[in-house]
């Protein structure tokens, strides 16, 4: 098994805050001189907000989907100690070590169903995809999806994968479908979800969602008040998307009725 090659990078400049969303990232420049946005671990969901992001972008690239570069980013010390602002010096102060960015798109525009448009092919894999790994927040008030050079992105995948926010249930959430796809802001737009679920199973082998799975660093599976270790995080993540994957029929049947 080979872990997939995301590069590490420095924080060498905090520029700015984004506030539109509920964690707060930041823009910032790293030393390859590029900017990314940055999602921090001292954020209010923390390392399990990141690892979300992480799985569910590099799913999205393995379905072919737009995805802005993911890296792993060293944010050290120093940027703390001369932030005025005490809100963000204190998410920066808890955020000392291994966070993850994801390259700028600068130029980029928000998506809006209202003016936007999108093909269907593309639509169907989004909307199962999400299914797939029970993202709650692609919906028509929060579309996290960006228009750059004429394409669509997928951004913002931190809310996916919520039952490892209790450990303690997470085997409850193997059988279940995702009746929230009725809110998915491309659920009226997909048209190719048949299509899109045999592109899923061929795509998403058990070797290349080791891969994925496998390239989680380590510290961020860490957590002292959870009696799971880092391994049977890593095989319960693979767990539940073997189950989804089993259950696909039912999640596409699911949002076709939801349509």
């Amino acid at each position: 098994m080979n872990p997939i090659e995301i590069r590490t990078v420095d924080v060498v400049q905090y520029i700015t805050p984004l506030r539109e969303g509920g964690s707060m990232p930041g823009l910032v420049r790293a030393d390859d001189d590029f900017l990314y946005v940055l999602k921090f671990t001292g954020a209010g969901q923390g390392k399990k907000a990141l690892i979300a992001e992480f799985l569910g972008g590099e799913l999205a690239r393995l379905l072919g989907l737009k995805v802005p570069e993911l890296v792993f980013m060293n944010l050290d010390d120093t940027f703390s100690k001369t932030e005025p602002d005490e809100e963000i010096q204190d998410l920066l102060q808890f955020s000392v070590g291994l966070n993850l960015g994801l390259h700028f798109l600068s130029g980029a525009i928000t998506y809006d169903p209202l003016v936007s448009d999108v093909d269907s092919k593309t639509a169907s894999k989004i909307v199962l995809l999400d299914s797939l790994m029970s993202n709650i927040d692609r919906t028509a008030k929060n579309t996290n999806l960006l228009e750059w050079k004429n394409e669509l992105w997928v951004i913002d995948n931190g809310a996916s994968f919520y039952f490892h926010h209790n450990w303690e249930t997470w085997e409850n959430h193997l059988t279940r479908t995702f009746p929230l796809i009725k809110d998915h802001v491309l659920l009226p737009k997909a048209k190719h979800l048949d299509e899109a679920a045999k592109l899923i199973q061929e795509r998403f082998t058990a070797e290349a969602l080791q891969n994925i799975i496998a390239a989680i660093p380590e510290n961020w599976l860490e957590d002292e008040a959870v009696s799971l270790t880092p391994i049977e995080m890593r095989t319960a993540y693979s767990t539940y998307l073997k189950a989804k994957l089993e259950n696909i029929d039912q999640l596409v049947k699911e949002a076709k009725n939801a349509k």
